[in-house]
């Protein structure tokens, strides 16, 4: 079974129910909350493949097949985050050379 490799998918719906309820600060917590979860799903890629790769070596009852697709999502969303990460970086220091 394949799963999407999309990060974004199941926040959306939550940041549309937020949007006219929420307050600065709780706008903020869920920001990080979803920042967080984000970045611990590319942690879950991670280990996933890093789990099939290492039984994989060990003669492990594992397909290659299935070795290779864990290694690829993994490889994306790593990819796709440190895209994201290079965006937040350059639209801060975008931000700060701005004349007040």
């Amino acid at each position: 079974m394949i799963n999407s490799i999309s990060m974004f998918t199941q926040t959306q719906g939550v940041q549309q129910a937020n949007k006219l309820t929420a307050t600065p600060y709780e706008a903020q917590q869920n920001f990080a909350a979803t920042l967080k979860d984000a970045i611990a799903q590319v942690n879950a890629q991670q280990i996933q493949s890093d789990t099939l790769t290492n039984k994989l070596i060990n003669g492990g009852d594992v397909d290659l097949h299935e070795v290779m697709i864990a290694s690829q999502k993994a490889s994306i969303t790593l990819n796709a985050t440190m895209e994201v990460r290079n965006k937040v970086v350059e639209a801060y220091q975008e931000i700060m050379r701005m004349s007040v």
